[in-house]
């Protein structure tokens, strides 16, 4: 019974019922013998059922994360936090507007870096949105107080709209302020890309993954074929670092 309601949860919410809804309106398709359009519908379907199980999502992100591991003993001179995005609007124990969960895994990674290294930390992120309430680095910085960090601790980068503007900015910072070993926290699928910019700047930085996403040594059952929007989300986000890895292959950071 347990089984059952899980799988038919799996399709009753997004993006099982879209999917669902595809995969029937290609068998009406193909009943009407209109079977060109109801297989290209059907393949759609498909697609995106696959990008929606645990297995592909998983196999796409690992393929970024693989080359990344917990450092036991890491060193620089500076703690660089890349942010992520934020929730606009929303009440908070200390002001208004939060870390999107994103964010917030890396904002507590760089927060037990600084309590073990005593390291200066930048945070850099700027508005998502011209219209934004206020940058999500500021956002960030609210957070690392409350969670402990000194105020005189952080410097805050506030322009960047994107992973290349967060590496040029952060690096005019490190060389204003005199840092040439930075330790760089954002996700692990992120690094690559991350790295990649911070290369094209002019300045090496020590990788320390914020948090995986990708689970290692699970064995895929049946319930990892059901549809679910956290197994999209995850296998978006990774051929969004793909498509990114190749601009910045291509064109360059």
């Amino acid at each position: 019974m347990f089984a059952l309601k899980k799988t038919i949860t799996s399709f009753i919410l997004p993006p099982g019922i879209f999917i669902l809804a595809i995969v029937l309106v290609s068998l009406v398709m193909a009943y009407r013998k209109r079977w060109a359009l109801g297989l290209a519908n059907l393949i759609l379907g498909l697609m995106l059922w696959a990008l929606s199980t645990f297995p592909l999502a998983n196999f796409l992100i690992q393929g970024l994360e693989s080359d990344y591991s917990i450092l036991a003993d890491p060193s620089g001179d500076v703690i660089i936090l890349l942010c992520g995005g934020m929730i606009e609007g929303v009440p908070d124990l200390s002001g208004t507007s939060t870390p999107s969960p994103s964010t917030m895994g890396r904002i507590v990674t760089a927060v037990r870096l600084y309590r073990r290294l005593g390291l200066p930390v930048i945070v850099t992120g700027g508005r998502e949105y011209d219209d934004a309430d206020s940058a999500v680095a500021t956002i960030a910085k609210r957070f690392m107080m409350d969670l402990g960090v000194p105020e005189k601790s952080i410097t805050v980068e506030d322009r960047a709209r994107d992973t290349a503007q967060n590496a040029r900015l952060s690096v005019a910072i490190c060389r204003q302020q005199g840092f040439s070993k930075p330790i760089l926290v954002t996700a692990a699928h992120h690094l690559t890309r991350a790295r990649m910019a911070f290369d094209a700047a002019g300045l090496q930085v020590t990788p320390i993954p914020a948090y995986f996403l990708g689970s290692r040594n699970i064995p895929n059952t049946w319930r990892h074929l059901l549809p679910r929007a956290g197994s999209l989300q995850t296998a978006a986000d990774a051929l969004h670092e793909y498509i990114g890895i190749l601009y910045y292959r291509l064109v360059g950071p």
